[in-house]
């Protein structure tokens, strides 16, 4: 009896995980896709390098010209490994930021945003986002 209310447990809990991963998004975006998801022009920027039931690690990469079309994301950590000029859209307005390698920052999550390299070198980054 016991034995079978374990695997019953261990049955629902994944579920229940990803349903609380969808209801996260949908609260947090609406229709707009996760920064994995997102690209641009048809092409992926971020590649996903490690997932848990807690986090997941993407590592996105902008050459120069290359942007990220307006995406959400849940509270997460970023590391630039490479830095650059980046122009950033969001409900604040735009900008662009200078962003040097080995800088990072924490956010508790972003609603929408979308960004554009305006430099001449490759801007690349570490997100470690909460599931």
């Amino acid at each position: 009896m016991m034995r079978a209310n374990w695997l019953r447990l261990a049955l629902v809990i994944p579920a229940l995980a990803g349903l609380g991963a969808c209801a996260h998004g949908a609260d947090r975006a609406g229709a707009l896709p996760s920064a994995l998801e997102a690209g641009w022009n048809g092409k992926p920027v971020c590649e996903l390098l490690h997932q848990s039931a807690s986090h997941r690690t993407l590592r996105c990469t902008f050459p120069p010209g290359v942007g990220h079309e307006r995406h959400y994301h849940p509270p997460h950590f970023g590391y630039a490994l490479s830095g650059g000029a980046m122009q950033l859209t969001d409900a604040s307005g735009v900008r662009v930021a200078e962003i040097d390698a080995g800088s990072h920052f924490t956010s508790q999550g972003t609603d929408w945003h979308e960004v554009i390299n305006v430099g001449d070198t490759t801007v690349t980054y570490l997100i470690v986002e909460e599931r």
